[in-house]
């Protein structure tokens, strides 16, 4: 019988990490493999048990595949030997990777097939005849070399599908470290290459392997944590696997992890630049070819480079005239270049206009700016541009709502800003804007008051004017203005968009926060970003462009609430239900709690309120809701009527059934997703009748019944409603009075109604 394989104590020692665990481990696994194979009578000439791929680089993590290969003499053979491996393997739960072939089976296979290739490119031995492994590993050397162009091709093209499909392990919130731009298949491909006869650049190889065992050391603690095999680091494994690594927290382990990823996949996109110039033949001969650019540079090599590369720079302007040639060429830069850009003297200070507009217009190369300043930032040249630079750069952002780190974030608006330019009389003062809107998250306070303290000092230096500094600084100052605005406050109220008007001053600044805010928003992620509140960013836009342009705000904002039709809705005094679209209006006696009753029957149905307006005389009341949907979705509305008029009748158990449709609806966001704290704010200055009550707290079932069920309690008139959804979070913005139609300005009822809403939000009724 064979032995049982006993591998909890290196699991369980915590203090065995990295590479030091995963050399440990693969001792452990192939010592096993060998007596497995002794006790199966494993033949000691002319057959072999093979380790290849990660078993055989010895890259083996605790959930690792097993991968092995038992060569045999002859196609057929060994079949009883072959159960008597595998099936001890099957019975410890871990994956098998396994086969059975010759060694010419093997080579042919690997002739046609790269996963089979490049695994037999570590094969290493494990028992049997050592002389079998030694002839099928040099083989498959040769071979793999002999079609060394075929594979370049291939492994060219497979690179670039991975990076399309798993993401980037620098800039992603949850990296897949193995197979993500910047993981650890990215230095293994290299290696592949480099034995199918690329040259590669030896000091960046060699710079590789640290920062390939950091990766594998995360891969191995994640491993541990889920006791499953993955490569993918979720939100909720993060801070286990930094307490194991000796992290002080999740972000900084996550920005070690960004680090390492950020300097592998630039490698990699070095080097295969190269590999892929030796692949295109005389096609690409006019790149190798010297074509002379503007102000001494050349492009030779599709890189582009100083003309004369032999002598030291001198200019200080050079490292943005590089950049911007770069930029625009779409290319790399030369090696020899950077490394004389790291000597060249510092830009005076203030900068000469020259490099100010050179530093602008590198921004509005969009997509091809962040592959350069990527460059620059990895030899230490974009820092001396942007000190300020320095706390932000692999900074994570633990939450859903954000897609990258802070200072890609910086560089994606600054992207997108570009796309915008046409919108604004100053493209230059709008992508300044965007580069440095979000720079003071790596410093203490809040982001937009600490970035736009910053930002004076930061245009001086460069030379912009005073008037110019004024508008970037605004712009970073105010950057989530008229989103926030938009979506939290109501667009008919005169005293919203008289609160814009102050703020931007003029319609020049109003075009650039527009499209600041789109950038932004496009920048952040998925989520931020779509119809609904680009519609009402433009509603916004729209009235306070009307008020700066001298018009009167009230010939903008809707002043009828209710409309003539829904006038005639109320004066009829009987109970009615309406719905079409996106919206379903009630019309009933102005009793108690009909609010918080609609709203729970819309949550029974799945609907998000996005808007609510409310309105009473004569003892009816008229309710308004707006519900946010997709363009292709059908509301029930048949359904949800029935359902709205039960419950407004009190004959709907509403608790009872949203109770049940929590406990029945899969859990909408993983654990870890939620951004915003808990928190309940009065506002009392931005309306002159209505005190706005906002709500910060993570998404459940049933939240805006729960949330308007104790306002009931409290005796609150509502009159408007505005509610945002951030992915797992909510932004509900309340436009309320008291029982007596007043302000809610006692800080004793204030005190008791946040303690009420907080139940709320922590899913009690």
């Amino acid at each position: 019988m064979p032995p049982a394989l006993q591998r909890s104590h290196l699991i369980d020692d915590t203090s065995l990490v990295g590479r030091a665990f995963s050399e440990a481990y693969t001792d452990l696994i192939d010592g096993w493999l060998r007596d497995v194979y002794q006790e199966a009578g494993g033949p000691t000439t002319g057959a072999a048990l093979v380790a290849v791929g990660g078993q055989g680089r010895r890259d083996m993590a605790p959930q690792s595949d097993l991968d092995v290969l038992l060569v045999v003499p002859r196609s057929g053979a060994l079949s009883d030997l072959a159960d008597a491996l595998w099936y001890p393997v099957w019975d410890t739960d871990l994956k098998l990777g396994h086969s059975v072939r010759t060694v010419r089976e093997s080579l042919s296979l690997a002739a046609e097939d790269l996963e089979t290739a490049t695994s037999l490119l570590t094969a290493r031995h494990l028992a049997g005849d050592p002389n079998v492994t030694a002839d099928l590993a040099e083989k498959a050397r040769v071979n793999w070399r002999r079609r060394g162009k075929k594979w370049l091709e291939e492994l060219a093209r497979s690179v670039d599908e991975r990076h399309q499909k798993a993401g980037e392990v620098a800039f992603e919130l949850e990296p897949d470290l193995k197979e993500g731009r910047g993981g650890l298949r990215d230095v293994h491909a290299l290696d592949w290459a480099r034995l199918a006869g690329a040259t590669l650049s030896q000091p960046l190889l060699e710079g590789l392997a640290p920062l390939h065992d950091q990766l594998l050391a995360a891969r191995i603690e994640l491993h541990r944590a889920t006791a499953r095999p993955g490569d993918r680091l979720l939100l909720q494994e993060q801070d286990l696997v930094a307490s194991r690594l000796g992290d002080a927290d999740a972000d900084a382990l996550m920005a070690r992890l960004a680090e390492a990823g950020r300097t592998v996949a630039w490698t990699s996109d070095e080097s295969w630049h190269e590999i892929k110039l030796t692949l295109t033949g005389a096609f690409f001969d006019r790149f190798r070819r010297e074509r002379r650019l503007d102000d001494g540079l050349v492009l030779r090599d599709a890189r582009v480079c100083l003309a004369d590369e032999d002598y030291p720079v001198t200019d200080p302007t050079m490292v943005l005239r590089v950049a911007l040639a770069a930029a625009r060429q779409r290319t790399r830069i030369s090696l020899r270049t950077i490394e004389l850009l790291t000597e060249a003297p510092p830009l005076p200070v203030p900068w000469p206009p020259e490099a100010r507009a050179m530093f602008c217009d590198l921004l509005l190369c969009g997509p091809a700016a962040t592959e350069t300043v990527e460059t620059l930032d990895q030899w230490g040249l974009w820092d001396p541009l942007l000190p300020e630079w320095a706390p932000n750069r692999s900074r994570p952002q633990r939450n859903a709502f954000h897609r990258w780190t802070v200072d890609r974030h910086l560089l994606e608006c600054a992207s997108e800003a570009s796309a915008l330019a046409h919108r604004v009389p100053r493209p230059d003062l709008l992508v300044m804007s965007a580069l440095l809107h979000d720079l003071g998250k790596g410093y203490p306070g809040d982001h937009s008051d600490v970035g736009a303290q910053m930002a004076p000092d930061i245009c001086t230096r460069m030379g912009f004017s005073p008037e110019d500094t004024a508008t970037i600084t605004m712009g970073v100052r105010h950057h989530l203005l008229l989103p926030e605005i938009a979506t939290r406050r109501d667009l008919d109220d005169p005293s919203t968009i008289e609160v814009i008007a102050r703020e931007v001053q003029t319609l020049d600044r109003l075009a650039l926060l527009r499209a600041l805010s789109e950038a932004d928003a496009l920048a952040t992620g998925p989520s931020a970003w779509g119809h609904w509140k680009a519609q009402l960013v433009e509603q916004l836009c729209s009235r306070t462009e009307h008020l700066l342009g001298g018009g009167d705000v009230h010939d903008v904002v809707r002043t009828e609430f209710p409309t003539a039709e829904q006038k005639l809705l109320i004066e009829s005094g009987q109970t009615q239900v309406l719905a079409a679209e996106d919206r379903i209006t009630i019309v009933c006696d102005n009793r108690p709690g009909v609010f918080w009753r609609v709203a729970g029957a819309l949550a029974l149905h799945g609907l998000d309120v996005a808007e609510a307006n409310i309105y009473s005389e004569s003892g009816m009341a008229l309710d308004e809701f707006r519900v946010r949907t997709s363009r292709s979705a059908v509301v029930p509305w048949d359904k949800v009527v029935k359902d709205v008029e039960l419950a407004i009748d009190g004959r709907l158990a509403l608790q009872a059934r949203l109770d049940e449709r929590t406990r029945s609806h899969r859990r909408r966001h993983r654990p870890g997703m939620n951004q915003l704290a808990p928190r309940v704010r009065f506002d009392n200055e931005i309306s002159p009748d209505f005190t706005v009550l906002e709500v910060f707290g993570p998404d459940s079932v049933g939240l805006l019944y729960r949330l308007t069920r104790a306002m009931a309690e409290f005796q609150l008139d509502i009159s408007t409603a505005k509610i945002t959804t951030l992915d797992a979070d909510v932004v509900d913005a309340f436009y309320v009075t008291d029982r007596d139609g007043g302000k809610l300005e006692d800080p004793l009822l204030q005190e008791e109604l946040r303690r009420s809403l907080l139940h709320a939000l922590e899913g009690q009724a």
